[in-house]
Order: C-alpha cells, then structure tokens, then sequence
C-alpha cells in the first residue's frame, strides 16, 4: 500500500509548524520571530513563533490504581425482581399493569375470575345462614326449657347443632380469608349474600412492570410460567462483568468496577464486586462477576452493553505525563521531550505503565519536575525525524 506524504496525516496548523521546522533542519532562517538555533542530536530548537503549537508544563505526581478491564452488560436486580402469579386458579378479566408502568406495593395489576373463590363465598353464605337458624332454635329451646315444654335431651341436641353450626362458620369465613377479603369485605358479603369471585392480584413491591405475558381470558395458574406480570425494583440494578479466566485470581470480593456505557456517553457508574462467579464459562472462557449500582435518574436499561474497569491493587504514587505529551518511535520506544528553558527540546527515553483518565504512567526515565512537551511533542518527533535527514 502507498504510505501517504506526512502532509495528509496531520491539521493544517501543525503543517505550517512543521514547515518551519523543516526549514530548521536545513538550516535556512525562519520565516518571522527568533531565528533558531542549530540543534544538538536528539534535539529540536524552537523558536517564540514556533512555541505556540507546543504546550510546555512540569511533570507531576499521580495516583494510578493497576485494574483490569472487561466487557458485559446492565441486568434487573434479580433479588428485587418478582414474577407475580396468581395464587389461585382462574381465568383472567383485566389487565391493569402495562410495561414501564410504575406501581406501588399493593397496587392491583390484574383480576382474576375464580370459581374457588366463588365456592368459598357460596359456602360461607350458606353457613352464616345456618348458624342464624340453629341460634334462634337454640334460644327457643331454651326458654321452653325453663318452662319444661321440652326435654333436656332435645334442648342439649339443639346447644350441639349451634356448636357444629359456629365451626362450619368459623372454617368457611376462614375459606374466604384465604382468599385476601378483609373482615370487613366478609361482612358486607353476609350481609348482601351477594357472590365476588373477582380476586385482585397487588405487586408485592414497589417498582416497574418490565414483563406482561398476559391476555384477557388466559388461564392463570399459581406458578404456571410465565408469569402473568412481572415488576423489578430499578433504583438498584447490577452491573454484570464477564472477566478474562487469567485475571480470575486477581479478583475479590469489594473491588471497584467502573463502567462506561457506549449509550450514555459521559456517565460512568461505579460499584463494588458484590459477587464472584463459581465457574468459568467453557465457551468464552470468562468468569461473571458482579456489582449494585445506584440509578436514581433510571438511566440506566438492561442488557445495554458496558465497558468495565476493574481495580486489583491498591493506589500507587507515580509520575505520570498526559497522552499528548508521548511518542511511540519507529523502533517501539516511547519518548517524551524534555526542556530546560522552554527552547530546546531533547527527545528522552521513557518505560510506561497503565493509562488512565487521559494520563500515563512513567515507572522510569522521568522525575517529578522536569519540563516536558505535554502537547505537540509528535510535532516535535517529526521535526528531529527531518532535522536528521
């Protein structure tokens, strides 16, 4: 493949610059300003016209956190996620639960039409009535007695028709409690004797519909998947990582992860490793770890794709330079240029480590204060590659 003329590769402004500087390397004057001087091997000279396309500032002291990094997703929290089925058998008569609905705990998401329901009332009815009956027997009974108008045998028989008569009472109000009808709704249904077999199904939490597998008509029955209705807690969601198998045993238990989401560039969320997978995957060969993460803004989906970053050691003080002010030579080496007097830049070996938030790490080669080009210094590479022509 044809390489390119440099001129195609780089802004017009650092053309014009690297003019100069060629200009430099054959020893013609420049075109205005301080005329340079003749560099030494490994050094470029500028002048003041030419110090403008390069940034000069002192190195410094930086805090560098060895991590690595892996890829995964955003997923519900699966401890606050609930599949709502019907306790009960029957078919379903409303919906009122939609996806992406906001629900309280308690709120109704949908109605059931249950015959057991409607047996259960039908015998508590029957048995309030009863019991009505046997009281009032009872009551007849025993003011007969003390007129002996009856025997004492027929006056025990109807006290044991009224004991049989609170129990079967007593079980069929049960009966419908099972059902959720409060004390209350019991007693309105006694008193009007008329049958609800409508059973009102509540989200047992608060949060989000995220699922609905769900028609008027289908048959619900108590956990019979899938569910009808499904509501996640959103304020706490997981970050899910899937890691390399060799970096398994640098990972433990309340490490940082930061992700960065390709759909809402400039955010990053930040959790702990929460929990660590068993096994490694024996397809992709990568061990799942995982984080809570915060989202009161419901930013946040899930299944959205996520970079992570993840910290295995402890903070460590180094020198670090920004990424503008470092050159990979043709040879592999990385360079920086290091200055004295702002004029004269020597291009010096450098051995780096991680690269984080815009900054690399010089584990040697540099010291804390030196001057160094922080921007421009592949202006500076390419004027030494021409000086040296």
């Amino acid at each position: 493949m044809k390489r390119l003329p440099l001129r195609y590769l780089l802004p017009v402004g650092v053309i014009a610059a690297l003019g100069i500087l060629a200009a430099m390397s054959h020893g013609q004057a420049a075109p205005s300003g301080e005329t340079a001087k003749s560099a030494a091997p490994d050094t470029v000279t500028l002048n003041d016209k030419q110090l403008k396309y390069v940034s000069v500032a002192p190195v410094a002291m930086q805090s560098f956190v060895a991590q690595r990094e892996a890829v995964g997703y955003v997923d519900f929290n699966q401890d606050k996620a609930v599949q709502v089925f019907s306790p009960w058998t029957g078919r379903i008569s409303q919906i009122l639960g939609q996806v992406g609905d906001d629900v309280r705990r308690g709120q109704v998401l949908y109605i059931i039409d249950s015959p057991d329901l409607a047996q259960a009332e039908s015998t508590l009815i029957s048995t309030a009535g009863v019991l009505k009956l046997t009281r009032a027997a009872k009551e007849r009974a025993q003011g007969m007695l003390e007129t002996q108008a009856v025997a004492q045998k027929d006056y025990e028989q109807t006290v044991s028709d009224l004991q049989t008569a609170e129990a079967n009472y007593r079980a069929a109000r049960a009966s419908v409690h099972i059902f959720g009808r409060t004390d209350a709704e019991i007693d309105g249904l006694i008193a009007t004797q008329r049958i609800d077999s409508a059973l009102r199904i509540p989200s047992p939490i608060a949060g989000k519909v995220t699922a609905r597998n769900a028609a008027e008509g289908m048959l619900a029955q108590p956990g019979n998947a899938p569910a009808p209705i499904t509501v996640a807690d959103i304020t706490k969601l997981w970050l899910v990582a899937n890691v390399a198998e060799s970096d398994a045993a640098l990972l433990h238990l309340g490490q940082t992860m930061r992700a960065e989401l390709g759909a809402l560039p400039g955010h990053v969320y930040e959790g702990r490793i929460a929990s660590i997978g068993a096994s490694v995957d024996q397809n992709t060969h990568t061990l799942p770890i995982r984080a809570d993460v915060q989202d009161p803004e419901h930013l946040l989906r899930p299944q959205m794709l996520a970079t992570f970053h993840i910290a295995t050691g402890t903070p460590q003080q180094s020198v670090a330079i920004p990424e503008g002010g470092l050159v990979r030579e043709g040879d592999g080496t990385m360079t920086v240029f290091v200055t004295a007097d702002r004029h004269n830049f020597k291009r010096h070996p450098v051995q780096i480590g991680v690269r984080q938030n815009g900054l690399v790490q010089v584990l040697g080669g540099l010291s804390q204060g030196e001057q160094i080009a922080t921007d421009g210094a592949l202006l500076l590479s390419n004027a030494l590659a021409l000086q040296s022509r």
